[in-house]
């Protein structure tokens, strides 16, 4: 069921087989919760100041402003600086109840970054059982009983994440507490992942890279909706490479032609998408974020899809030139 909620009319649903309340636009911290990332433009978004106490006010003027639209869905990670910190000082200071919004978050990579720019390296990634019961300890403790959601940070085939027992188990462990368990996906062979988080039965929910330029994963995820997973779709601008700055000419002029920017378009061809629960906006302050809600007004119909259906690129080029953004 359905009910309009917040100032641009966002529709409030349940997030797959879950009790989860959502709306189609949800805000992901990794951009905000960190003072590097990939994203491009950070330099104009950010500026120098970047240290603890500038990031945790953007991080809270961002959370106020997805807070009076009606968005009802933030997600975090272990591995986003100090997002759920910033998070849990935010949902206190505001006096938001457990359950007023769906939060989420994820483990398997660590922050090793130091707060610096110029770190060596900015995450590390281990998939084991120790990590899982270690980062759900630290996000627990940070986010109590906000927390709704849990979910393996970049799942892959090749890891062995999905044979892992112990993991597994534990995963089981947390869904009969009531933590709803799901995984984000990575890599061209995200359609791979996806359909092996299916065939488990154990998972609720799945966050996949879905964009204008990689569609790879958009079968698989059609797939895990029918099965009953909620599809939380993340990097819908493709790490700034679908914004103003960055975006090819058929999205510009399409925006251009609705009054809206790059992002609102590119957001829009997620939503497009019948498998798609939630879109992720990565904004980094509240006028972004307001470009990005204006996705959601943005009529889809046949002539736009033929229009920007050449924008897709091949997987492993996709991937490959993620790869090589560098942290700023």
């Amino acid at each position: 069921m359905e009910e309009p909620t917040g100032r641009h009319g966002l529709k409030v649903t349940t997030l797959g087989r879950t009790d989860l309340e959502v709306t189609p636009v949800g805000l992901g911290l990794a951009a905000i919760g960190r003072p590097a990332y990939i994203t491009l433009g950070r330099d104009d978004d950010l500026g120098e100041d970047r240290d603890v106490a500038a990031m945790r006010d953007r991080t809270w003027a961002v959370l106020d402003a997805a807070r009076e639209a009606g968005v009802r869905h933030v997600d975090a990670a272990r591995s986003y600086g100090r997002a759920e910190e910033f998070l849990a000082g935010w949902l206190a200071a505001r006096g938001v109840a457990p359950g007023e919004l769906t939060v989420s978050s994820k483990w398997g990579y660590e922050y090793v970054g130091g707060w610096r720019l110029d770190a060596e390296r900015h995450e590390v990634k281990d998939l084991s059982a120790e990590r899982l019961r270690r980062q759900f300890g630290e996000t627990r403790a940070l986010l109590g009983d906000h927390l709704s959601l849990y979910q393996i940070h970049s799942a892959t085939v090749e890891s062995g994440v999905f044979d892992d027992e112990e993991v597994l188990d534990g995963l089981r462990a947390l869904r009969a507490e009531g933590v709803a368990v799901g995984l984000s996906t990575t890599g061209p062979r995200q359609a791979d992942a996806v359909d092996r988080a299916v065939a488990t039965g154990l998972f609720d929910t799945v966050q996949s890279t879905w964009n204008l330029l990689e569609r790879s994963a958009g079968d698989a995820l059609a797939r895990a909706h029918a099965a009953g997973l909620g599809v939380i779709v993340k990097e819908g601008v493709a790490n700034g490479r679908l914004t103003a700055r960055a975006a090819p000419g058929p999205p510009v002029a399409a925006a251009r032609e609705r009054g809206v920017t790059p992002v609102a378009v590119a957001l829009a061809a997620v939503l497009a998408r019948p498998w798609a629960g939630v879109v992720l906006s990565g904004a980094a302050s509240a006028g972004q974020l307001r470009d990005n809600l204006a996705a959601v007004d943005v009529a889809w119909d046949d002539d736009l899809e033929e229009r920007l259906a050449g924008l897709t690129e091949d997987p492993g080029a996709y991937w490959d030139r993620r790869a090589a953004l560098a942290w700023s």
